[in-house]
């Protein structure tokens, strides 16, 4: 292991918020030259996206989608202890997942042309994110 990061994200409201150069900045730093960057986000309302990152529409229409998958205050609901949001924000963190994995090589992320890295925050408030950064492999 070449180390390991914690990023703390502040979110503002549902939606992404694109963590792409914090993660770059901890490769750099790192010294890691080819390997794999483990992103854990240490929450049960928000996710992990590696999506397209040129169309803000893709991450707009997958918000639309996760209204109709989970939405707010389904009278089904049991869980609703923090508000009409919070059982609906765990099913889509499950959906979503809470971890990627990144492959390095030359000391940069291998992300296609049109990925980015985006913490994915399912809760309608603000909130304190974080997210582990692990990097494995061989350092320069």
């Amino acid at each position: 292991m070449l180390g390991q990061y914690k990023l703390t994200i502040d979110t503002t409201a549902r939606g992404t918020t694109d963590i792409t150069a914090e993660v770059a900045g901890k490769v750099r730093a790192s010294g890691l030259d080819r390997g794999i960057a483990q992103l854990f986000v240490q929450h049960t309302s928000c996710s992990l996206l590696l999506t397209e990152n040129a169309d803000p529409d893709v991450r707009r229409d997958l918000e639309m989608l996760f209204r109709r998958l989970a939405p707010d205050g389904d009278p089904a609901y049991r869980h609703d202890t923090e508000g009409a949001d919070d059982m609906a924000a765990h099913a889509r963190a499950l959906l979503a997942g809470c971890s990627l994995s990144v492959p390095v090589a030359g000391g940069s992320l291998l992300l296609g042309t049109w990925q980015g890295i985006y913490l994915w925050e399912h809760r309608t408030g603000a909130h304190r994110r974080n997210v582990v950064v692990t990097l494995l492999g061989e350092g320069r």
